[in-house]
């Protein structure tokens, strides 16, 4: 799969996010802070993972359409693959 730049700067955020993360642990800031910026950058992640999931999957039932098979296949590889990364 290609990974468009949509995709590898939510990527790049999210690096930036976790580093600031180990910073502010670093500079010994509030555990409450570490942690809404972990969780920041979790979210980051899934939300991600979902974008790459339904750009994969959008581009295989039009791959399979042109070659006259059935789609389903890939829907529900797409559905454990976003299942899995919960």
């Amino acid at each position: 799969m290609k990974y468009n730049e949509k995709v590898t700067n939510r990527m790049k955020r999210i690096e930036g996010q976790v580093r600031g993360a180990l910073r502010m642990m670093e500079e010994e800031k509030e555990v409450k802070d570490v942690i809404t910026q972990l969780t920041a950058a979790r979210n980051a992640l899934d939300r991600t993972a979902a974008l790459i999931v339904t750009q994969n999957l959008e581009q295989s039932i039009r791959d399979e359409e042109e070659n006259g098979k059935s789609p389903e296949d890939f829907v529900q590889e797409a559905v454990n693959l976003l299942v899995k990364s919960r």
